[in-house]
């Protein structure tokens, strides 16, 4: 066996020699990974010529960090190796629970601190650079969070892979897109109630009916899928979330192809745009106006239908479709036997999932006023799905955790200037996003399998032992 790998389920301590070999042969795995995606840039000269520029710098840089990373986790291990056990140490690898009270004050103190975010943002940075704060690190956190709650009720509570939860995160977008800026709407509202009624009440009438027909979606994949387990199941909702790509852009009439759907009207805060008009929200509250008011109205928005899609999942958790949702999930042979309706089960996963995906949906295209396949690929499938897992699925605080490290981070690459320095001025940290969230998610498998808080506890258990009645076992006693 290798030096320093598990045998018998403990670590193997080993010398200084044996680790540092080990290290050396990491380095060149690193370095076969790294001459095909990293040591040979491709670019175009004046010619239009393509080109090869060679990067030795960054290629040994990697490696080098790659057989220091492995030497240290080797000796951190051999020192680990060699203390004393006690008794009642509990394994890692089963997860981390969060108690009910825990949570209750970590949920508390993070409302306090989202609901004061715009401020705080205003406070620290000025309004300037509170847009950036609020928009690219708020909003888009929000809305992945919000994604990653939807699709935890489909994989998380139902044990359902879903690959394609996209598609209905692109079904709202576009359902708002359409019903929001569709003429022949605008002029049956107007001549029905009023040109002031669309204007002012659009984004809250499409949003349910996004959420609906997202919902439709769901069941219309839940009915081919009902006999589809594993990787089946994961096989089919990708090409279902492929499929609606497609059709988004091959329908050229409808969606308008690649060019997407552009002038999608902007929500405003129940009548009053956000703009500099004397019919203005800040007109008629009576300040001085500033783009940064949409901007922070739109962090409430979204953090409000994210606490909504968290307030019902907890509640359906609770109820009967919720024991339902978790019974099928740890064994659908064992839930048929004891009368429960599996079909209308994981119709009803699918469809709320999908509905709050539609919400989401919705809601982003009303904030980019602009949607387009190219937003609805299967890497956002992908993402949502690692937030879910390295989260831990079933635990909504897991969950949020997972989608701010992930997005959060990936803002946080755009901020890193200093390191062109370092690697050089073509340097760019955000192409190298997706091998972080690759090292992410290996070091949370090795460290936490069940993601970084494991909650597959049931809601109903019982606290006590109880005696059975006598009628109702062979024996004769309870």
């Amino acid at each position: 066996m290798a030096g320093g790998e598990a045998r018998g389920g403990q670590h193997q301590p080993i010398g200084l020699l044996a680790a540092i070999w080990d290290s050396c042969k990491t380095a060149l795995l690193a370095l076969g990974l790294c001459i095909p995606i990293v040591l040979l840039r491709t670019d175009q000269d004046f010619s239009n010529q393509l080109i090869l520029e060679p990067r030795v710098g960054l290629t040994l840089t990697l490696v080098g960090i790659a057989f220091a990373a492995r030497l240290v986790w080797l000796l951190a291990a051999n020192w680990t190796a060699r203390r004393p056990t006690p008794v009642t140490r509990v394994p890692i690898l089963a997860g981390m629970s969060v108690s009910p009270e825990a949570a209750r004050r970590f949920a508390i103190g993070g409302l306090i601190f989202l609901f004061a975010y715009p401020m705080l943002s205003l406070a620290l940075v000025g309004p300037a650079g509170s847009i950036k704060w609020i928009d690219n690190f708020g909003i888009q956190i929000l809305i992945y969070v919000m994604l990653g709650w939807g699709l935890n009720i489909v994989v998380g509570l139902a044990g359902l892979l879903d690959l394609g939860y996209v598609a209905f995160y692109a079904v709202g977008a576009y359902s708002y897109a359409l019903l929001a800026s569709n003429d022949v709407v605008k002029d049956f509202m107007a001549e029905m109630i009023g040109p002031w009624f669309w204007p002012a009440w659009g984004f809250w009438l499409c949003l349910p009916v996004a959420g609906i027909l997202a919902a439709f979606w769901g069941i219309i994949l839940g009915f081919p899928v009902l006999r589809l387990r594993g990787d089946y199941l994961a096989i089919v909702t990708l090409a279902f979330g492929e499929i609606i790509r497609l059709v988004l852009i091959n329908w050229v009439d409808v969606t308008g192809g690649y060019a997407g759907i552009s002038g999608i009207p902007r929500p405003s805060f129940f009548g009053l745009p956000f703009n500099a008009s004397d019919e203005g929200f800040a007109a008629t509250v009576g300040i001085e106006f500033s783009p940064l008011h949409r901007t922070i109205f739109l962090f409430y928005l979204i953090l409000v239908l994210a606490l909504i899609t968290n307030a019902v999942t907890i509640r359906l958790r609770r109820l009967p479709v919720g024991r339902a949702w978790e019974a099928l999930r740890e064994d659908e042979i064992a839930c048929r036997s004891l009368g429960i309706n599996t079909t209308n089960t994981k119709l009803t996963a699918f469809a709320i999932g999908a509905g709050f995906g539609g919400f989401a949906g919705a809601f982003f295209a009303a904030r980019q006023n602009f949607i387009s396949p190219e937003s609805f690929t299967f890497l956002e499938s992908a993402v949502i799905l690692a937030i879910v897992v390295l989260g831990g699925m079933g635990s909504q605080i897991g969950v949020a955790i997972a989608a701010i490290a992930m997005i959060g981070g990936t803002e946080l690459l755009r901020e890193l200037d200093w390191l062109k320095r370092i690697f050089g001025a073509d340097f760019d940290p955000t192409q190298y996003r997706m091998l972080l969230f690759g090292l992410a998610m290996v070091i949370i498998m090795i460290w936490r399998p069940r993601g970084l808080i494991a909650n597959r506890k049931p809601t109903l258990f019982l606290t006590t032992r109880r005696a059975i009645s006598g009628d109702l076992v062979k024996e004769g006693h309870g």
